[in-house]
């Protein structure tokens, strides 16, 4: 590169730096509007302080008796289970149950070909009648052998030979009457009947199949009364236990989604013996009478416990509460309708919208449920009731509005 091209780089790269540095030091902006940002800052300001009262929604802190509730997911469980299986072996000639039918204890279910061991009872039977004929032969013989008049004409040995065949006889007809009960109970058991009162549910084989001892037939839950299994964690057992001490503890089983009340007859059943320590929750059980059939094996529930009532408690609803670094507060509307922060404790929940305040807040003060967020403490109100919407402005408050603005406008731009 030539000495002159070097010379007008080094004058461009001059002017460049110095541009920037002019710019720099002498501001993007003319003297007039930087200015502007202040009366915009003037103008806001004045309207905040003539803004008129924020409408609110107002309602009043109620006294009423607040119930002390414990909810779960609890899963509904067959007060008994039991699988009917036939004790003996054979043919299944019928099945006398419909699937899905309540059925009763004692009821027949099931028959089983009972020819074979019917067979075996009437084998008992005729070798007890043969037993007891001989019995009756031998008794015979030994009585005349050892009455009076013929004993001293018989051997001592053979009167011991004959009393002792009565006696073998007498065992052999109690072993026969023994095996005629076997084979009675055996031949009872061809008839399957239910050992509970319960639901069938859908059978396990088709009759005319051939089963053996221990085959599963049919699988019957008893529904009434019926069981709720639930966990609950540690830090409620002693309220638990202190409803128990007071009383028959009520329960309340609700849909999935608690949009309503399954069955409310409930009782506390049983509280399980020990604390999970994987869990941090101790199981207890519900029982229900059902007698609607609305609870069914397996399903699930929401349950809810009322441990205790709370009498003349504070309840306001839930979305008046806020919560700030300082912890939860709400907006007090005095008489003069402003507004003052008020700091409050929470305690339990009162249904799906409301809550009860243990602390800082009376019966009969009315707080701001709706809009508090654009208040402050000592702003204007206007009490709203709730679902109410404020008034449209009058014609006067337009024009007064109208007014405030322009005097506003003209007073900020100030003389020219």
């Amino acid at each position: 590169m030539s000495r002159f091209w070097k010379i007008v780089l080094l004058v461009v790269a001059v002017l460049v730096v110095a541009f920037i540095g002019m710019r720099m030091l002498g501001g993007g902006k003319p003297k007039g509007e930087a200015g502007k940002p202040a009366a915009a800052a003037g103008r806001g300001g004045g309207e905040e302080r003539n803004a008129g009262p924020v409408p609110v929604t107002v309602v009043e802190a109620a006294r009423q008796d607040v119930p002390v509730y414990a909810s779960a997911l609890g899963t509904v469980a067959a007060m008994n289970t039991v699988t009917v299986s036939p004790q003996v072996g054979g043919q299944l000639i019928s099945l006398n149950f419909k699937e899905g039918q309540e059925v009763k204890k004692g009821d027949l279910l099931a028959q089983i070909d009972p020819r074979t061991l019917q067979a075996s009872y009437d084998e008992a039977a005729a070798a007890k009648r043969q037993n007891q004929a001989q019995l009756a032969t031998a008794r015979s013989n030994f009585q005349r052998s050892n009455s009076p008049e013929y004993r001293q004409y018989v051997a001592k040995t053979d009167l011991d030979t004959q009393r002792n065949q009565v006696a073998q006889y007498e065992s052999a007809v109690a072993a026969n009457e023994a095996s005629m009960r076997a084979a009675q109970v055996q031949l009872q058991y061809t008839r399957v009947t239910a050992p509970i009162s319960g639901i069938a549910g859908i059978r396990a084989v088709d009759a005319g199949n051939v089963v053996s001892a221990g085959t599963a037939l049919v699988t019957l839950t008893q529904i009434h009364p019926i069981h709720v299994v639930f966990n609950l964690p540690e830090r409620q057992l002693p309220d638990v236990r202190q409803a128990q001490q007071a009383g028959p503890v009520t329960i309340a089983a609700l849909d999935r989604n608690d949009s309503h009340v399954l069955t409310d007859g409930g009782r506390l059943d049983v509280v399980d013996n020990q604390i999970s320590s994987d869990s941090g929750t101790f199981r207890a059980r519900a029982v229900f009478d059902n007698a609607d059939n609305l609870l069914w094996p397996g399903q699930f529930v929401n349950v809810r416990m009322q441990l205790r009532t709370i009498a003349g408690g504070v309840v306001i609803p839930t979305q008046a509460v806020m919560r700030g670094p300082d912890g939860e507060y709400v907006y007090i509307v005095k008489p003069d309708n402003t507004v003052a922060m008020q700091t409050v404790k929470s305690g339990v929940e009162v249904g799906d919208s409301n809550v009860q305040i243990t602390e800082g807040l009376k019966g009969g003060e009315r707080v701001v449920s709706e809009g508090q967020f654009r208040l402050k403490p000592g702003s204007k109100v206007t009490a709203l009731k709730p679902g109410e919407t404020p008034a449209p402005p009058t014609d006067a408050e337009l024009k007064a509005a109208a007014q405030q603005q322009g005097g506003g406008g003209r007073r900020s731009g100030g003389p020219r």
